[in-house]
């Protein structure tokens, strides 16, 4: 055999369309591959790009020309050619950091977001639910409840009703209470949040947290705001103070102009309380303000049996139980929320004994474990109720 047949008997006969189909998935990975260059050198270009700068139109002087919020303060800035007669105060916009250049509009500024910071809520406490604070409840439903559920007997007589109401005492004797109650017997709606909460973080965001809170209780209107631990926020003004301390007084300074400023409030009722009436700014109890204050002070022993009742009203109590002897042997200085600790105590003595009964003894070592903590401050029970 010659070495030229010997060859044509070894080779391997590849069809065309091998080839073929071989060339377009090459062609496939090659159009794969550039639409990845083009996406990282787009990521690449991000990374490359400074970051702008967010602010907000005050004013548009001129087709070219606006004045600029920032947190550092107003800034006189030229506005971008393709953005020339499109910006509008109160405009989000975007800007050069080294020029302050108006580059871009994003929008409308959004009102701040407060629904993460405040409760929202249409309570379902009663009047009944509260006990030993007649004369409070009555207050609050005639300055509250009436001025919202009945409008026309205050045209009629031709007084305005008061803006809101104050309430002071110590911890946990009924105040947040209250104003659950005057929301739901008003069927408004209860929007409750914490003074501390309204100071923010950066310059100027406090107070237009502050009115976003009010416009919000607008909207929602019938409503009631109310404002526990105050004092955090409305404290006596001092002439020398950090920027914190500033801040803090343009917060209060803007929660006095949404009381009585230029947009009435309307069917918008504010609630206050706090632990510290000392410390209060005068300008925020007076008249035309939080004008109304009331005490909610600890109650005394009608009031104590009246508590301890509400309570127990669903505890299955053995028949030698007497509630006078135990608020007789509850002392002065007992909240209602202690009253109400000391009854949960009681329950748990009673399980401890594997029964369905509470007797009077379990009232007994209940009153020494929650009361005993307020004087010591030992033992194996480190918290206080209240």
């Amino acid at each position: 055999m010659s070495y030229e047949n010997e060859e044509s008997e070894n080779t391997t006969y590849i069809p065309y369309r091998y080839f073929a189909k071989r060339h377009i998935s090459v062609e496939e990975e090659n159009e794969m591959l550039k639409a990845t260059i083009k996406q990282l050198q787009k990521e690449l270009l991000k990374h490359r790009t400074p970051p702008f700068l967010v602010g907000s139109v005050v004013d548009v002087v001129k087709k070219d020309e606006a004045i600029i919020q920032l947190n550092t303060g107003k800034f006189y800035v030229k506005i971008a050619k393709e953005w020339e007669g499109k910006v509008k105060p109160d405009d989000r916009v975007l800007l050069d950091q080294k020029s302050l250049t108006l580059v871009k509009v994003l929008g409308k500024e959004k009102p701040f977001d407060v629904e993460g910071f405040v409760v929202i809520d249409k309570p379902k406490v009663k009047w009944s639910e509260i006990g030993g604070l007649e004369e409070q409840i009555r207050e609050i439903r005639e300055i509250i409840e009436l001025p919202l559920l009945k409008p026309q007997m205050f045209k009629k007589i031709g007084i305005e009703p008061p803006k809101g109401v104050l309430l002071y005492g110590p911890p946990g004797t009924g105040k947040t209470l209250l104003a659950k109650a005057a929301a739901a017997h008003s069927k408004a709606t209860f929007i409750e949040i914490v003074g501390s909460e309204l100071v923010q973080k950066y310059i100027g965001e406090g107070s237009k947290f502050v009115k976003s809170i009010f416009e919000m209780a607008r909207e929602k209107a019938p409503s009631i705001v109310f404002i526990d631990e105050v004092d955090a926020i409305a404290a006596k003004r001092i002439e020398l103070g950090t920027s914190g301390e500033r801040e803090v007084q343009r917060t209060f300074m803007q929660l006095l102009a949404e009381i009585d400023g230029f947009k009435p409030l309307g069917n918008v009722k504010i609630i206050a309380a706090t632990n510290r009436l000392d410390i209060l700014d005068p300008a925020i109890t007076r008249p035309g303000r939080l004008d109304r204050i009331i005490e909610v002070g600890y109650p005394d022993e009608k009031a104590k049996v009246e508590i301890l009742k509400i309570h127990t009203k669903k505890m299955n109590l053995d028949d030698n139980v007497n509630l006078e002897e135990i608020a007789k042997k509850l002392g002065k200085k007992v909240s209602g929320a202690e009253i109400k600790a000391i009854c949960t105590e009681a329950g748990y003595f009673a399980l401890r004994r594997n029964s369905t009964k509470i007797k009077m003894q379990d009232f007994e070592n209940a009153i020494k474990k929650v009361l005993g903590k307020k004087s010591k401050k030992k033992g194996n029970y480190a918290f206080i109720y209240g």
